[in-house]
């Protein structure tokens, strides 16, 4: 009689039943959160974005117990003072304090970019989720108006939205999403007009599901990663938009503090007192390129084509 074969003999291991691996599935966005999490680059990049946001949340306290200057405070004693003891970053022309300025001015900066962002996002996305999903009359009035949006040179639309509106924080942020919410709705179209032929909306509908019901809980989910890595993508660019309009008197006026208009009053200084032009560039350049960072690592990790 013929003995046991090795395979017999010789259990098999554990992993040919369970599999080559034993770790549990992921759901998409905590894959997502893993991939983010290992960019290191985008993630000291978004611990920056973080920390700036802090400081500007937090710059009441900062003028109170740290600078001891309010933004606005002059002595004309310490004009153009250099970096020193009591005035860290230096002073300017009127001899308000750089450093409390410029936490002050990033208040401002940051807030336009944050709430434009929000606002782009918001419209933009709407009008995207309703012409790709509606598509006829409806995509083809809302689309053309999106061309022209896209069309007119936006410089000309801010120099007159600047003189029919007095520049401030919401207003500047409502001027600068008047013409950038026409490309995220492109984004969310496209994206839109892919996801509601597949098999899951084809069937959820066939079930009686209404339009409200199917955009809010079926194609809302399956976009919002394409909206959340246009919001990352669009703080950087906002904000350099923000800080030119500043530059060339279209923004907000002193003695509101900007680091567009912090940089753009300092220029006429420049020869004699660098830093009152250095700092706030130095503020501009870094949060725009954290902003690019992070949000090129954001598109890596929550882009499904880019995996």
């Amino acid at each position: 009689m013929i003995g046991p074969t090795a395979l017999e003999q010789e259990p098999l291991p554990e992993a040919a039943f369970q599999g080559e691996s034993t770790r549990p599935a992921q759901s998409y966005w905590q894959e997502s959160w893993e991939r983010l999490r290992g960019n290191r680059v985008g993630m000291y990049a978004g611990l920056l974005i973080l920390v700036l946001a802090l400081l500007a949340i937090c710059a009441p306290l900062i003028t109170n117990f740290v600078t001891h200057y309010t933004p606005t405070q002059q002595n004309l004693d310490h004009n153009f003072d250099a970096p020193n003891p009591h005035n860290w970053l230096g002073a300017d022309e009127l001899g308000r304090d750089t450093l409390t300025r410029l936490i002050w001015g990033g208040r401002v900066t940051l807030g336009i970019g944050f709430l434009t962002v929000s606002i782009t996002i918001l419209v933009g996305g709407s009008v995207g989720l309703i012409a790709g999903y509606y598509g006829g009359w409806i995509d083809d009035i809302l689309m053309r108006f999106v061309d022209i949006i896209l069309a007119v040179p936006a410089i000309f639309l801010f120099i007159l939205m600047s003189i029919l509106f007095s520049p401030n924080t919401i207003t500047l942020s409502l001027i600068i999403a008047s013409v950038a919410w026409g490309t995220v709705a492109r984004l969310v179209r496209g994206e839109t007009l892919s996801i509601k032929q597949r098999d899951f909306i084809l069937a959820t509908r066939s079930v009686g599901a209404t339009d409200v019901r199917l955009m809010v809980r079926h194609l809302f989910p399956n976009v919002l990663p394409i909206m959340i890595v246009a919001a990352s993508l669009g703080v950087g660019g906002i904000i350099l938009t923000e800080a030119a309009l500043d530059f060339l008197g279209l923004g907000i006026h002193q003695p509101t503090a900007t680091w567009g208009n912090m940089l753009s009053n300092s220029q006429t200084f420049f020869v004699h007192s660098g830093w009152l032009v250095i700092f706030p560039g130095l503020m501009i350049f870094a949060t725009v390129l954290a902003a690019n960072l992070f949000g090129n690592a954001v598109r890596d990790a929550f882009d499904p084509r880019l995996k």
